[in-house]
C-alpha cells in the first residue's frame, strides 16, 4: 500500500539510478545500466538486488537512460495510476530504443508477475519480463533476450529470499540503508494484489540480515530499517544455533550490533505486532520510537470486507498499548476511502479513528479495484469516484490538521537527530530524523559536524511536516 497521496516513500529513497558509496566504480564496466523504482520500500530494496546481480555480470550503473545498454522498471501495482505511470516512462523508452538498436528494456517486480502477457504480446513495450522471485535468473534472460527472443520468467518461489546476495546501495546518502528481511504476505487483505504478485510469506535467516547490518555499521552507515510486508509475522527456525528468531529477537540482534546503529522497521500488521516488540523497542535507545500501523478504515464492518482480522476497537487498544508501553512513539498510518459499500457512517468512523489515534502523518488514497484480488472477485466496486475523492479530501484534511498539532507540540523539545545530509533547500542547513521519525532542518553553523553525525537539536518552530531548529552543542 505505498502509491500515496503524502508519499513519503519517495522522500527517503527516490526514482533513478545512483552508485554505491563503497562497493565499486561504475565507469570500469563495458555494458551500462539504468534503473527505477516505484512504489514501496520492497521495491528500492529490490532495485539494489538487481543492482548487485547485474554488477557482478558486467553491467555498471548510470543516471542517464540514453546511454544504458539496459533499462529497467520496477514496477507496483497497487494503484492504477502507479501502472498508467510506468506505461508511459516505457512508451517514452520505446521511442529512445527504436533509435538506439540493441538497447534492452524491461520490466521488473509486481507490474512484471500480474502484465506479463500484455507487455510482451500486445504492447510490444518490453524485451524482458521478471518477477519479484527471478532477478537471479537476469544474466540469462538479457541473453536471451539480446538474441531477439522475449525473455520471461515470473514464477514464484516459497523459499526464495536473496539472503546470500550483498545489495548494491542506489541512490544512497550513506548514511541509512534498507534491509530485507523476509519476502511475501500470507495476510491476504481483500482489497491488496501483493499476496498474488510477491507469494507467501518466507523469512530470510537472522545469521544473514545481522551480517547485512554490520556489513552497512563498518562502511559507515548509521541507521537502518529493516523490511518486509509484515515484518512482526518474522519467523525463522536456526537449526545450526538451535534457535527460533522472532521479531522482538531481530529487532534486539541487530540494536545490539552498537548503540551508533539506529533500527527502523516498516510494515507492521497490527494484529501481529507484541508486547515483547515494544517492550523490546522500549528497552533499547537505539531502536526508533516509531510505529507506521496501518489501519485502512475506522469501521468494523468495513475492516472485516477488508478481511484485516481486527475490530475498530481491538485497533484502538492496541494503539493504548503502544501509547503505555511508549508515551513518546511516534504514530503514523494508511488509510483507503471509498471501500466497497462505504458508507458516510463508515467514513465518519474512520475520521474519529484518526482523531483517536493523532498520526503524525498518514499515507492517504481512494480505493482502486485491483484486478485478481479477493475484493474484485467478491464485492462490486460501487462508490462513485467523485464521493471518493471527496470522503478523500476530508481525510487529508483531518490528517493536515493533526500533523499540524503533532509538530506545533515538538516546539521547544530537543531531540537527538542523525544528520542525513543537506537540506533541500539551502547546502547552509542539515536535515536528518529524530527517534519518531520527524523532519528536522537546522542551521550547519561552525561546529564542524558531518553527515553521519548525532547531534542534539532545540526545536524552535515547525511546519505541517518538518521541525525547524537550533543544535545545542
Amino acid at each position: 500500500m505505498q502509491d500515496y497521496v503524502n508519499d513519503k516513500v519517495q522522500d527517503e529513497a527516490k526514482q533513478g539510478e545512483a552508485f554505491a558509496p563503497f562497493a565499486y566504480d561504475p565507469n570500469n564496466y563495458k555494458k551500462k545500466f539504468y534503473i527505477e523504482s516505484y512504489g514501496c520500500q520492497m521495491n528500492f530494496a529490490d532495485s539494489e538486488i538487481v543492482a548487485s546481480i547485474l554488477n557482478e555480470n558486467g553491467f555498471g550503473a548510470t543516471r542517464n537512460f540514453e546511454e544504458a545498454d539496459l533499462i529497467l522498471l520496477n514496477t507496483c501495482s497497487i494503484r492504477e495510476k502507479a501502472e498508467q505511470t510506468v506505461r508511459n516512462r516505457l512508451t517514452t523508452f520505446k521511442q529512445i530504443k527504436n533509435e538506439k538498436p540493441g538497447m534492452l528494456i524491461g520490466v521488473l517486480g509486481c507490474m512484471a508477475e500480474r502484465l506479463k502477457s500484455k507487455f510482451l504480446e500486445e504492447e510490444k513495450l518490453v524485451d524482458m519480463v521478471v518477477g519479484p522471485d527471478a532477478y537471479r535468473t537476469l544474466p540469462g534472460l538479457i541473453e536471451e533476450a539480446e538474441t531477439g527472443q522475449k525473455a520471461v520468467n515470473v514464477l514464484l518461489s516459497r523459499e526464495e529470499t536473496y539472503a546470500d546476495i550483498s545489495p548494491i546501495r542506489l541512490d544512497s546518502n550513506g548514511v541509512t540503508a534498507f534491509v530485507s528481511i523476509m519476502r511475501g504476505c500470507n495476510n491476504m487483505c481483500s482489497f491488496c494484489v501483493v499476496p498474488f504478485t510477491r507469494g507467501r510469506e518466507r523469512s530470510r535467516d537472522a545469521v544473514s540480515i545481522i551480517k547485512e547490518c554490520t556489513d552497512l555499521f563498518n562502511n559507515g552507515y548509521k541507521e537502518v530499517t529493516l523490511l518486509g510486508q509484515n515484518v512482526d509475522s518474522y519467523y525463522f527456525v536456526d537449526e545450526v544455533n538451535d534457535e527460533t528468531v522472532t521479531f522482538a529477537m531481530l529487532l534486539e540482534k541487530t540494536a545490539m550490533i552498537s548503540p551508533q546503529l539506529r533500527v527502523r522497521f516498516s510494515t507492521s500488521h497490527p494484529k501481529d505486532i507484541t508486547d515483547e516488540v515494544l517492550h523490546t523497542m522500549a528497552r533499547y535507545e537505539n531502536i526508533c520510537k516509531y510505529i507506521h500501523l496501518p489501519v485502512q478504515s475506522g469501521s468494523s464492518r468495513i475492516l472485516q470486507l477488508m478481511n484485516r482480522t481486527y475490530t475498530r476497537e481491538w485497533y484502538m487498544a492496541k494503539v493504548n498499548r503502544i501509547r503505555e508501553i511508549m508515551p513518546d512513539c511516534g504514530l503514523s498510518s494508511d488509510i483507503i476511502s471509498g471501500f466497497c459499500t462505504e458508507t458516510e457512517e463508515d467514513h465518519a468512523d474512520t475520521l474519529s479513528m484518526m482523531e483517536f489515534a493523532k498520526y503524525d502523518y498518514s499515507y492517504m488514497f481512494f480505493y482502486s479495484e485491483r484486478p485478481g484480488t479477493l475484493a474484485e472477485r467478491r464485492y462490486k466496486d460501487d462508490i462513485p469516484e467523485p464521493v471518493k475523492k471527496k470522503r478523500l479530501r476530508e481525510i487529508v484534511e483531518m490528517q493536515n490538521r493533526l500533523s499540524k498539532e503533532s509538530y506545533s507540540k515538538d516546539i521547544g523539545n530537543t531531540y537527538k537527530v542523525l544528520i542525513e545530509g543537506n537540506s533541500k533547500k539551502s547546502d547552509k542547513d542539515w536535515m536528518g530524523r529524530n527517534s519518531q521519525n520527524k523532519v528536522l532542518v537546522f542551521a550547519k553553523e561552525n561546529y564542524g559536524y558531518k553527515k553521519g553525525d548525532y547531534v542534539m537539536v532545540k526545536v524552535n518552530a515547525a511546519t505541517q511536516g518538518t521541525l525547524l531548529g537550533t543544535i545545542i552543542n
